[in-house]
């Protein structure tokens, strides 16, 4: 069993910029896949980034806007959101599986509790 925290949320006028943080505990293993994602009220949960042994994933909407990045000491996986949009207003979940990301939530055994994220215009 592998526990994620996340932490970094808040509330910020579009343009603005958020770092989500993931904190794994010990029995997280930082050569596995850790991934964001992220769901609005009244959709499912998209995967937005992701990082598995140095490569990071992209959704389009988020490209050249968020950066994942980790810090393998810390087991701490980051997201830097900048220009943010009214769009990006959801919950963020870290989640992380075994080996290589997968595309699909329901791939992900381990989930943290989210961190609210919303964006005003």
């Amino acid at each position: 069993q592998v526990q994620l925290e996340e932490s970094g949320g808040g509330s910020v006028q579009a343009g603005g910029s958020l770092r989500l943080s993931c904190v794994a505990d010990e029995y997280a293993n930082p050569r596995d896949c850790i991934a964001w994602f992220r769901q609005a009220p009244g959709k499912g949960r998209e995967r937005v980034a992701s990082i598995y042994i140095g490569e990071a994933y992209y959704a389009e909407p988020v490209k050249g806007r968020f950066t994942i990045s980790q810090d393998d000491a810390k087991k701490t996986v980051y997201l830097q959101m900048a220009s943010l949009k009214p769009e990006d207003t959801a919950v963020y979940y870290c989640a992380t599986r075994f080996d290589n990301c997968a595309f699909e939530a329901q791939d992900y055994p381990f989930w943290g509790r989210g961190t609210q994220v919303t964006v005003s215009s």
